[in-house]
């Protein structure tokens, strides 16, 4: 016989899928504030230090630049987004373990919410990968200028790869797979409930 104080059992398919939120909500959510992180700290000083040395020589910035800054913090944004959104996971498992079938989220909720975090993912990549071909096109253009640089010396070394435009695509590529992770553990936890359910 059961105590009426205390709570009704979840339903084994809640069960199942409660730690699935759980797990792959914490490790997107740190997995991503890390990279986050580290790829805005890089960005911000990419940023000063363009601003600061085309001020200096009087305004040489390479054309393109701006619109690769522009889609990799876009990029960021949407993986700033896409933090909050692993963090929603979690919240979500805390009310799954809701006693109560009211209190809890329904499916068709939890696998929304589930397709917009993938949804927040791929516009993000997508804005990073513009990025990343925006940089890369300007690197190409410096790597094919250093060439006339063996020829000439009068090519300033704004012109040239510089380990600074190496830290750029290093950001970048962080940003990318930090929404990597964030798509990844969206796909896991849709195709963890979906394979309960079959």
């Amino acid at each position: 016989m059961r105590n009426n104080s205390e709570p009704p059992a979840l339903p084994p398919a809640v069960q199942r899928v409660i730690p699935a939120f759980r797990l792959g909500g914490w490790i997107s959510f740190w997995v991503q504030v890390v990279l986050a992180v580290v790829a805005s700290i890089i960005f911000l000083f990419a940023i000063i230090f363009e601003t600061s040395n085309s001020g200096a020589s009087g305004g040489g910035s390479n054309p393109g630049t701006s619109a690769g800054i522009f889609f990799a913090v876009s990029g960021i944004i949407a993986l700033l987004v896409s933090i909050y959104w692993s963090f929603r996971y979690t919240r979500l498992a805390l009310q799954l373990k809701a006693s109560q079938a009211s209190l809890r989220p329904k499916k068709a909720d939890a696998m929304q919410i589930l397709r917009l975090g993938v949804i927040i993912n791929l516009v993000g990549m997508f804005l990073s990968l513009l990025a990343a071909e925006s940089i890369s096109g300007i690197l190409l253009g410096k790597a094919l200028q250093s060439q006339a640089a063996r020829v000439s010396l009068t090519v300033p070394m704004q012109q040239l790869i510089q380990p600074l435009d190496i830290f750029v695509i290093l950001a970048n590529t962080h940003t990318i797979f930090a929404h990597f992770i964030g798509l990844v553990t969206g796909l896991w936890v849709i195709n963890w409930i979906t394979r309960d359910n079959s």
